[in-house]
């Protein structure tokens, strides 16, 4: 990396000891020894065969891999596998399942067609059989096309924002619709698939600015993805910018939803434009902007190598808080020692362990879900491992359609056994820290499982939500007409 040793910064005394931690981060030896600007290099089937652990996998496991991939993306890179795997046991190693496609990924009947497709070695017809498959795995879970998609006073529909509460919108900026590797388990999997009527993203800032103006609710833009982090710094400064120009005061928080801490750390270190995307922080900071980085941490070990703890210590200096959130997942982080330990680390780091997420329903959900009994008792029992710093997490959480339900435990009670669910945020503000019941069911992995305990026929949000929806179909038909 090539250190700016321009006089006039502009950064003060704090920018000035950020710019010296950089020059002695350099120093510092990882698994990659003494490299201080690594190249990136990604890896999808396309060119797995230029992976350098390439021939520990057998055929049949590279057959998988390009049967799922047609249907669910496959993108990696060189800093996850050679930082984040272990290749002595790469089969059940948490981050290679988190990275690389697997033959369950895919309900067996999907697996067959996708497979045979592929035989055939007829490009459009096996594009054919992929979209089919794809629009079976639910791409939009949770009413974000229908109830999110925001539309402006003039009937402009903004595919590239969602607005599901009240105070916080979702940005989603052309640009930064891919990732620098993809998870698996990905609930956002349509953004990378090619079919642009499943895909969210906005190029124009002004019309996010224009909704801003329309909305004084908000409080937080959410920039997300994709991953925003993989936009050059240049190009996120615009859209950034963009919210600082506007004098906006009633948005307060600007929220960056990444994996880059995870996946590609030196974003915020040695990447030639890594200073550039401190300015851009320290600039939003300056002028009375909260900057959060929402991080996805899935595992410890993303926690525990030298570029990502370097890649924290930078952002700390500029002044930028990091939460941290993940789903809990079958073949990843099923055990409570495993979320106990993340959170630990993660509070030592000066992290702020924020959200544990029940899978989504979409994708291969049916791969990575766990039973909202089970997933309960490995929550309770990870708070029970670690001290007080480390209970800000909030979970066991299902982000669903009527908004954050959050699994509290499950009691026996009135004769009965019943799950205490607790509605976290709602899409009617009101609902939120509602406590509510629902019959136990020990297979049931989602809200749509569940229903109301104590002979109730309806959750208590069920007739509004409905009208909500009925609402939202009226005012799409009428923007779609006009």
């Amino acid at each position: 990396m090539e250190i700016n040793n321009k006089p006039n910064w502009g950064f003060g005394e704090r920018k000035r000891s950020l710019h010296t931690f950089v020059k002695k981060s350099q120093m510092s030896k990882s698994r990659w020894g003494a490299r201080t600007n690594p190249r990136y290099k990604t890896y999808t089937i396309k060119n797995i065969k230029e992976l350098p652990q390439i021939d520990r996998l057998s055929k049949s496991q590279l057959r998988a891999m390009e049967v799922v991939s047609a249907v669910l993306p496959f993108r990696t890179n060189n800093y996850v596998t050679e930082n984040l795997i272990n290749w002595d046991d790469f089969a059940d190693d948490p981050m290679f399942i988190l990275n690389f496609p697997q033959k369950d990924m895919l309900k067996s009947h999907h697996f067959r067609m996708m497979e045979a497709a592929l035989a055939k070695r007829d490009k459009k017809a096996a594009l054919k059989i992929a979209n089919q498959i794809r629009y079976e795995l639910n791409p939009h879970p949770a009413g974000q096309l229908l109830l999110n998609t925001p539309v402006l006073s003039d009937g402009t529909v903004l595919m590239g924002l969602q607005h599901k509460y009240r105070e916080t919108v979702l940005f989603f900026p052309l640009q930064g619709q891919t990732c620098h590797a993809y998870c698996t388990f990905c609930f956002r999997w349509p953004q990378f698939v090619g079919l642009d009527d499943l895909k969210f993203g906005m190029k124009e800032s002004e019309l996010l600015v224009s909704y801003l103006r329309e909305h004084k609710e908000v409080s937080d833009v959410l920039f997300t993805g994709g991953d925003p982090m993989v936009m050059k710094a240049r190009v996120l400064e615009r859209y950034i910018d963009a919210i600082l120009d506007a004098n906006l005061p009633h948005v307060q928080t600007i929220r960056i939803g990444t994996k880059a801490l995870s996946y590609w750390p030196y974003r915020f270190t040695t990447d030639s434009d890594a200073d550039d995307v401190m300015r851009i922080f320290e600039k939003a900071i300056d002028k009375g902007k909260h900057v959060a980085i929402m991080a996805h941490f899935t595992h410890p070990v993303e926690l525990r190598t030298d570029g990502v703890r370097e890649a924290i210590k930078r952002l700390h200096n500029v002044g930028i808080e990091i939460r941290c959130q993940a789903p809990l997942l079958r073949h990843i982080n099923d055990s409570a020692g495993c979320w106990a330990d993340m959170w630990r680390e993660e509070a030592r780091l000066g992290a702020v362990p924020y959200f544990t997420f029940v899978p989504r329903d979409t994708g291969a959900q049916h791969y990575f879900s766990v039973p909202l009994a089970e997933g309960v008792k490995i929550f309770q029992e990870a708070m029970v491992l670690v001290s007080g710093i480390g209970r800000t997490v909030r979970g066991f959480s299902m982000s669903a359609t009527p908004g954050k339900v959050q699994v509290l435990d499950v009691r026996e009670m009135n004769g009965e056994k019943v799950f205490v669910l607790r509605m976290l945020q709602g899409r009617n503000p009101e609902w939120c820290y509602r406590v509510f019941f629902a019959k136990y069911d020990p297979k049931a992995i989602w809200l749509d499982d569940l229903k109301p305990a104590f002979g109730e026929k309806k959750f208590f949000y069920e007739d509004e939500l409905s009208q909500m929806i009925a609402d939202a179909q009226l005012k799409r038909q009428a923007a779609v007409g006009s």
